[in-house]
């Protein structure tokens, strides 16, 4: 699934977030397909059902059923045209999910080999809190991070940043200017190419409760 580029950070950081908040005895129904990070929670002792690649857009029967304590959702909702459907027909009373954030220089992703291997929404965090909230779901706890952690990461992750990043094209152009001031900068004819290698990977995981017992949900420390 991943060949070269295995997710090593950001299922270390899933796994440690659902070990603080889900006990092995409680049952899982994992949205989507059987998985290496299933697998993984598999060997760590807990008790998963994954879906069987149905279109949770379209078929939410699965989580209307309240047999399970826990209903999990990892780099799933980006995917779906419609995650408010499935996200309000859940019964059980705990979610935990993740999606990965939108990178405001980046069109949206798309595997043109894969058709589910595509994303129709790049969310922001307020975009997800907002998603959440308005289908029912309350939010206890979250984490964000930066994936994958190489030494240039710090460099990168500024970068990212829309302000930082205008502020090095300007320096890069005042350079030009000083090193050959016969050119002509205009921003209507420069077109500048940027090949990121190793990109870091935003994402941000949730915690969620339906507020249905008010105080009696309510995680204690």
């Amino acid at each position: 699934m991943y060949e070269n580029n295995f997710p090593h950070k950001r299922y270390q950081i899933t796994l440690d977030f659902l070990k603080k908040h889900i006990a092995k005895n409680e049952s899982i129904l994992d949205l989507g397909v059987l998985n290496p990070f299933s697998e993984i929670l598999i060997n760590e002792g807990f008790n998963v059902i994954n879906t069987q690649g149905q279109d949770l857009d379209l078929d939410t029967s699965i989580v209307k059923k309240n047999n399970f304590d826990v209903v999990t959702a990892f780099q799933i909702f980006e995917h779906m045209v419609a995650p408010f459907n499935v996200l309000s027909d859940i019964k059980t009373n705990k979610l935990i999910a993740s999606v990965p954030l939108s990178l405001w220089f980046s069109k949206a992703y798309r595997n043109n080999k894969d058709k589910w291997d595509r994303h129709y929404h790049e969310f922001e965090d307020w975009q997800f809190d907002w998603l959440l909230e308005k289908s029912g779901w309350k939010i206890k706890d979250h984490v964000k991070f930066v994936n994958p952690v190489k030494k240039n990461d710090f460099f990168i992750e500024l970068l990212l940043r829309p302000k930082v990043f205008k502020i090095a094209i300007s320096f890069v152009l005042f350079f030009i200017k000083m090193v050959n001031p016969e050119i002509i900068l205009n921003a209507a004819t420069i077109k500048i190419k940027v090949k990121i290698i190793n990109i870091t990977f935003r994402s941000t995981l949730r915690a969620l409760k339906k507020d249905l017992f008010k105080s009696v949900h309510e995680y204690t420390k």
